[in-house]
């Protein structure tokens, strides 16, 4: 082993070039002023290093700046007092010195970079889905392995999440329906009045809320509200190591958590669509009676003849909705890793994805119904 001790020095006797002391990191500073002051030997010399009492990298780095790396390699390959591991060490530190750099890649064209940035995203979407289908189908036999099993229902639960998912955003929904709602007739009463149209406002605002607006609004606060809930409470748990301890306990965390909460979304989405309708019909009718001098009862009656199936049409959607956003919500939290700002990420993650999957089924069933002539 070798004794760190006084640092480097260098003497010069005729074509003679002896170094000794310590060449170590530790007299780096000092060792790069020394060669600094010093210009390296020319021509046909010998070089002596018996007398080095410590070698490491930094210290042949040093000299196989100093010297360069090709005539250090020739004077150490000259040297026939050089330890054989100093002499293994400069010649690493020579050779990788004399490495050429690599070769930059080649920069993708802006077309080839989107398309690969594309391609990138794709496989991000598609993994999704795949992880999303593989979880609905865990969901459907949980539920399909229970559905003649009643005595394994968790009733106390599920009552619990329809107080926690439906009564408690039941507030929420009526109040944005309602200003929506409100707008929409606004909006309608200043382009239908430049056509002297103003009594379709009512016609506008009824379309609208019973077909789309009631549901999609209701299942995008819940995607914000719930699903995020159930992310957080179940994220919560995995970190905590709760849901090991339930299958521990030889208790399903499906059966107990996550089926509750899809049956629950399944109950109180039509009902909160419901009350999302009548809201927004509500905002609508009082603005057509404040702007428009259009009577209640006359805006009733209007609303009287609007056909039952588009009421039809949007309620049915509801279940879907209900069930894609429970459905993520619970995924997402399955994902956390067992961090605060894992949990974070993964309800952020539902939210979005609940959001997302949402509009995208809306649309979908949107064309569907415009195809069936519905």
């Amino acid at each position: 082993m070798t004794t760190d001790t006084a640092p480097g020095w260098i003497e010069w006797h005729d074509q003679r070039v002896c170094l000794g002391g310590s060449w170590t990191l530790s007299h780096y500073r000092h060792l790069k002023q020394m060669l600094a002051q010093q210009s390296s030997p020319e021509g046909d010399c010998v070089l002596q290093l018996e007398d080095i009492q410590a070698l490491d990298t930094a210290g042949a780095t040093l000299l196989a700046n100093w010297f360069g790396a090709d005539r250090l390699r020739t004077l150490i390959e000259q040297s026939q007092t050089l330890q054989p591991e100093r002499k293994g060490l400069l010649q690493v530190v020579i050779k990788a010195l004399s490495r050429e750099p690599a070769e930059p890649s080649p920069k993708p064209s802006p077309l080839i970079a989107a398309l690969a940035h594309l391609g990138e995203q794709s496989e991000i979407v598609f993994r999704h889905f795949w992880e999303l289908s593989g979880f609905i189908g865990l969901v459907l036999q949980t539920l399909f392995g229970i559905v003649l099993r009643p005595w394994r229902w968790r009733m106390t639960a599920l009552v619990n999440q329809i107080h926690e998912t439906g009564l408690n955003a039941v507030p929420i929904v009526a109040l944005l329906t309602f200003l929506v709602g409100a707008v929409v007739a606004f909006l309608g009463a200043t382009v239908l009045g430049e056509f002297g149209a103003e009594i379709y406002t009512v016609n506008l605002v009824a379309y609208a809320f019973l077909r789309e607006f009631g549901v999609i609004l209701a299942a995008i606060l819940l995607a914000g509200r719930t699903a995020s809930a159930f992310t957080a409470q179940i994220g919560s748990m995995k970190a905590n190591e709760e849901l090991d301890a339930l299958r521990t306990l030889g208790l399903s965390p499906m059966e107990l958590l996550v089926v509750p909460r899809v049956l629950a979304l399944l109950i109180t989405l039509p009902l909160l669509t419901f009350v999302a309708i009548i809201s927004g019909l509500t905002g609508g009718a009082l603005v057509a009676l404040v702007s428009l001098d259009i009577p209640l009862g006359q805006f009733f009656g209007i609303l009287a003849d609007v056909p039952l199936k588009h009421y039809l049409v949007g309620l049915v959607k509801a279940p879907l909705f209900a069930f894609v956003v429970a459905v993520i919500g619970c995924m997402e939290g399955f994902k956390v890793s067992g961090s605060a700002e894992s949990v974070g990420r993964h309800t952020t993650s539902a939210v979005v994805q609940s959001i997302f999957m949402v509009i995208l089924l809306d649309a979908l069933a949107a064309l569907f119904f415009m195809e069936m002539g519905w």
